[in-house]
């Protein structure tokens, strides 16, 4: 994979994003698509909430949408310095406060890791890698819709439910399932124990705070994120960032950049090409796996912070293009998100 270099004459957006580019007409076009509730008219497959299209360096298209009414309070009107939640996005978030640890020397993606609960059995024998590529055995359950008879999935359980307090805990404290490194099997808690290992080096609750301001966030400008944490001062890496629409498009940024910012190397660029390497695929979405990011369609030069209800990030380095959505898509209506989003992607020209 080849990053593009920063285009000559165009800021880095740490303080502000420039402006103006030629939109294509088929872009434009399936944006319309996805704020019509995914087709025209509206038959309510989903509800976009933010569009934003960077190419080479400058917002092209930026739209937002009306949150709906929940449980949890009134909606109303998205503008561009709304924060909204990451949901799995974050992994690639966490993944990128790794990839400083490691270059700082504090972690060893080859080492096995230092997890109490593992010490006496086999699950001593996970490594740091296994962990970023979803490939640690652990029995655990990633589904969000649950029947009446159905037992709660574990990642509801942990958010939610018993684990909610401690989720690196309660994932480890799940048993195996596999041999370590032999099966792919995507869980939000295996991120959770990613992120307490990293806070065992950087310091909990608000120290690993700071590290994350510190080292990802404010170098390149994401001052609207707020990453929240457990009882426990776990950061809940799999799922919990707010920012806005700009400011994830300031993160896929740093990665389409190769891990630089403005003349700082933020994180090595070997790290972020890790990311890039697919090693597994999900059949329902045909989207690959690498380490903490999505192989976007499996596409080589394509990587994808991806998060429940349809939150994207979409990182195009062939294209020098980031795309970021955000909004309230259920799982099955998804891959008609993607059809819009990879319309959009197709739309503009190759460097």
């Amino acid at each position: 994979m080849k990053f593009p270099p920063q285009p000559a004459g165009v800021p880095w957006p740490t303080a502000d994003w420039p402006i103006g580019g030629a939109v294509p007409a088929s872009a434009i076009a399936a944006s319309d698509a996805l704020f019509a509730g995914g087709v025209e008219p509206p038959t309510g497959e989903g509800t976009s909430l933010a569009l934003l299209v960077v190419h080479r360096g400058c917002i092209v298209h930026e739209r937002y949408g009306t949150q709906p009414d929940t449980l949890f309070g009134p909606g109303g009107p998205v503008e561009r310095d709304t924060t909204l939640i990451s949901w799995s996005m974050a992994k690639s978030i966490t993944h990128a406060a790794v990839g400083c640890a490691v270059d700082d020397g504090l972690l060893d993606p080859a080492a096995t890791v230092s997890v109490a609960e593992w010490a006496d059995d086999e699950r001593r024998h996970i490594t740091l890698d296994d962990l970023l590529r979803m490939r640690d055995g652990l029995d655990f359950v990633e589904e969000y819709v649950t029947g009446d008879d159905a037992p709660v999935p574990h990642v509801i359980d942990m958010l939610f439910g018993a684990g909610a307090d401690d989720v690196a805990g309660y994932t480890a404290s799940r048993p195996l399932k596999h041999a370590p490194g032999s099966v792919w099997n995507y869980s939000s808690g295996t991120t959770n124990v990613v992120s307490r290992l990293l806070g065992d080096h950087v310091g909990h609750g608000d120290d690993m705070a700071e590290f994350l301001r510190s080292r990802v966030l404010a170098p390149i400008g994401m001052s609207s994120a707020v990453p929240k944490f457990d009882a426990a001062g776990t950061f809940i890496g799999s799922s919990y960032v707010y920012a806005t629409a700009r400011d994830f498009a300031r993160f896929g940024y740093l990665y389409l950049r190769g891990g630089e910012w403005d003349g700082e190397q933020i994180v090595s660029r070997d790290w972020i090409l890790g990311a890039c390497e697919q090693h597994a695929s999900d059949p329902d979405t045909n989207h690959g796996y690498g380490r903490h990011w999505w192989i976007w369609l499996s596409q080589p030069e394509v990587i994808a912070a991806l998060g429940y209800e349809g939150q994207r990030t979409i990182v195009d380095t062939a294209r020098d293009l980031v795309i970021v959505h955000l909004g309230k898509w259920t799982s099955d209506t998804q891959p008609l998100l993607d059809t819009h989003l990879e319309a959009i992607r197709r739309s503009f020209p190759l460097v």
